[in-house]
């Protein structure tokens, strides 16, 4: 016999059975189920944040409040957390000081897109953030408004988030972390919906004995990606298991020379340390999609995936990170290019999973350089995406690692390129010849982002960049919307 999902809405107690379907969306579960219709469906993939709600859990004995996509987020995911929709908000006929704001400032058009607009600002203030405008920017980049009413949702960000804690209904968060601590699992969630499986492992170990048994399983992270499977593509998954619920896989750790980061690491929690390495990682991961996706999407899970178009592992791979798989007590560590071997397919066994990414701290005389090139600057895929780390010794190039993504049918090492490259002056004049070796590091593919010729032009095009900013002296602001 297995156990319900139990988690909080509104600070009570909700229970599903452990029959549930273990693929039903949140927003599902809200608009059919418990009938709150507040919460949108807009796009159905996590892109335009009309379904978003709010997902409070306990970190170091705190309650951390994030904005979340309903629409990729399956219900056993709430197990052990609370629930917060738009409908939570409004108390005996009062609203909430953030929709008065949004009252106030005239910033609701059509309407559709509001509660999401409401629910990331209530996540902001519930965690107490204080924003200036470009923070609000950011915070509200996986909302999108087809009214174009995103100046006055910003004043009325700025109305209540600023220098501002929690306050009102929000001023609950000790009762809110007992709540928690009364329903937090004493034992892995196992679900049976007409044969298809769900299990939500609490520790690594547990997890690696699950898949043991189930090596054929989905592995879920953040379903970030697994969610569209389920929304877009309509798969039916047999066997799912979530690492999410496994403490010991959330932690990052500072290995002296380098960072280790566990599978279960969100984009999110992940930023300071990897910011820490190079500001250009944080530059990376602020236009990684929205907040929302950050909130909920982990780097190994971006890595296990294996999108050709990934944003993480070519940065990662320039940096010269290593993966560890395990398998039962088994582990197995490599470079994380070797990862990489075909379309859709990675070197990992069945039963085997991404444990961890280590990330080798870089030399401070390194030239570290990341580029993006995508349509939009917030929450678009990438055309063409650059990890590049050079040394240079005495205005010469004496080693090289540049790896891409989008040239290819994998994140892939530049070996041609860098052999090339060696040797060379690190100028514009000098690094210009070696860069016809691209032609032979890639076959790139035309589609709907950028045409074949366009991705190895621009390819050549940012390594040139990264020379000529590198040798003004100017950090490398690679990050700019650029139009493909």
């Amino acid at each position: 016999m297995g156990r319900p999902i139990r988690f909080l809405l509104d600070g009570q107690v909700r229970e599903l059975p452990d029959d549930t379907d273990p693929t039903l969306t949140v927003l599902n579960l809200l608009r059919y189920d418990l009938r709150r219709t507040g919460t949108k469906e807009g796009c159905a993939e996590g892109d335009c944040g009309a379904c978003t709600v709010a997902l409070g859990e306990l970190v170091d004995g705190r309650v951390r409040t994030r904005a979340v996509n309903a629409c990729i987020l399956f219900a056993p995911m709430l197990d052990g957390r609370a629930l917060f929709t738009v409908e939570s908000l409004g108390r005996e006929g009062a609203l909430h000081p953030v929709q008065q704001a949004m009252v106030d400032r005239h910033a609701s058009q059509c309407g559709f897109c509001t509660p999401g607009f409401v629910m990331s600002l209530y996540a902001c203030r519930r965690d107490g953030e204080a924003l200036d405008r470009a923070g609000l920017a950011d915070a509200l980049a996986g909302n999108l408004c087809r009214c174009t009413g995103y100046g006055p949702i910003l004043d009325a960000g700025l109305d209540i988030c600023p220098g501002v804690g929690a306050s009102g209904d929000d001023a609950d968060d000790d009762t809110l972390a007992e709540a928690l601590v009364a329903i937090r699992p004493a034992e892995m969630l196992a679900l049976n919906h007409g044969g298809r499986r769900f299990f939500a492992p609490r520790s690594a170990d547990e997890l690696a004995a699950v898949l043991a048994d189930h090596p054929e399983a989905t592995i879920l992270a953040g379903g970030t990606d697994v969610g569209l499977w389920v929304t877009k593509q309509r798969r039916t998954l047999k066997t799912t298991v979530s690492l999410n619920d496994a403490a010991d896989l959330a932690r990052t750790l500072d290995l002296g020379d380098a960072v280790r980061i566990g599978a279960g690491v969100r984009y999110a929690d992940a930023e300071p340390a990897l910011a820490g390495l190079h500001p250009a990682f944080g530059d990376l991961l602020r236009r990684l999609g929205g907040r929302q996706v950050r909130n909920l999407g982990t780097v190994c899970g971006n890595i296990a995936n294996g999108s050709p178009i990934g944003d993480m592992p070519p940065a990662l791979i320039a940096a010269g990170a290593t993966l560890v798989l395990r398998r039962g007590e088994t582990r197995r560590e490599m470079p994380l290019e070797d990862f990489f071997l075909a379309y859709g397919k990675q070197d990992r066994g069945p039963g085997e999973f991404v444990e961890a990414v280590i990330v080798r701290k870089l030399a401070a005389e390194r030239i570290f350089h990341i580029a993006k090139l995508s349509k939009r600057f917030d929450q678009d895929i990438s055309a063409v995406c650059l990890g590049l780390s050079i040394g240079v010794a005495e205005g010469r190039v004496t080693d090289a690692r540049a790896a891409f993504g989008g040239l290819a049918a994998t994140p892939k090492r530049a070996a041609a390129f860098e052999a090339a490259l060696a040797g060379r002056p690190w100028t514009e004049a000098g690094v210009a010849p070696a860069l016809d070796a691209l032609a032979r590091d890639f076959v790139p593919i035309g589609d709907m982002r950028a045409s074949a010729a366009y991705r190895l032009e621009a390819a050549r095009n940012l390594i040139l960049r990264a020379v000529l900013e590198s040798a003004g002296g100017r950090r490398l602001q690679d990050l700019e919307a650029v139009s493909a």
